[in-house]
């Protein structure tokens, strides 16, 4: 008898004494993909969790995200260059200018190289997820391209508390339109980083290695 023989016999011998052959009768599955898990506090389960990571996370009422936005700029130790989607929000523009900060709008689309020479991005969320820390980018008007959220090294992030939802997928369930729609979804659980097989810590390889987060309490 070979391994393969082996390995079928032994699952034989374990399900022997099951007697309905139809899986989904014998174990019927009582739950509802993309319902979400129970929590008592999912917008505070998101903050802890992104907060794990080494991600800033700071609460700001709706009238205070533009202040919120800069602070976090200056947190994250950027001094002079911003990139911005087209679609994001005027007055947070606005009071980045008035920082003293040069904003470099996308569109037309920057090269490769005035992209990479910009000090921090500043983009908007599609779907915050509690149960894993992660924040979900579907890419339109207010997030732009994924080059903007992948290759400047700092990311401040606006993510509004009516978006955070408990897993990932009921996220899922809340980004079928912008799936149809052929929009592309960036998952981000952090900074970027990675460790070789010594298990060496590098920062910043796969895309910003700070990400500041503005949870807006609307």
């Amino acid at each position: 008898m070979d391994a393969k023989q082996e390995i079928l016999a032994r699952i034989r011998r374990a399900t022997i004494d099951i007697t309905e052959k139809d899986p989904v009768k014998d174990q019927p599955v009582n739950w509802t993909y993309g319902g979400g898990i129970k929590m008592d506090d999912v917008v505070g389960v998101f903050q802890q969790k992104v907060e794990d990571y080494s991600a800033t996370v700071v609460r700001a009422k709706k009238a205070g995200v533009a202040d919120a936005v800069v602070a976090g700029l200056k947190a994250t130790g950027a001094k002079k260059s911003v990139v911005v989607p087209a679609g994001l929000d005027a007055s947070w523009i606005k009071a980045i200018k008035a920082a003293g900060f040069t904003v470099n709008n996308d569109e037309p689309q920057l090269s490769n190289k005035d992209l990479d020479g910009m000090e921090a991005v500043v983009t908007a969320s599609a779907s915050g997820i509690a149960d894993t820390g992660t924040i979900v980018l579907d890419h339109t008007e207010d997030q732009g391209r994924r080059a903007l959220s992948l290759v400047p090294d700092r990311h401040v992030c606006v993510v509004r508390a009516s978006d955070v939802v408990s897993d990932v997928p009921e996220s899922v369930q809340a980004l079928k339109p912008s799936v149809h729609a052929g929009h592309p979804l960036t998952f981000i659980s952090g900074g970027s980083a990675t460790s070789d097989i010594e298990l060496s810590r590098v920062d910043g390889v796969h895309g910003p290695r700070t990400l500041y987060v503005v949870l807006v309490e609307d």
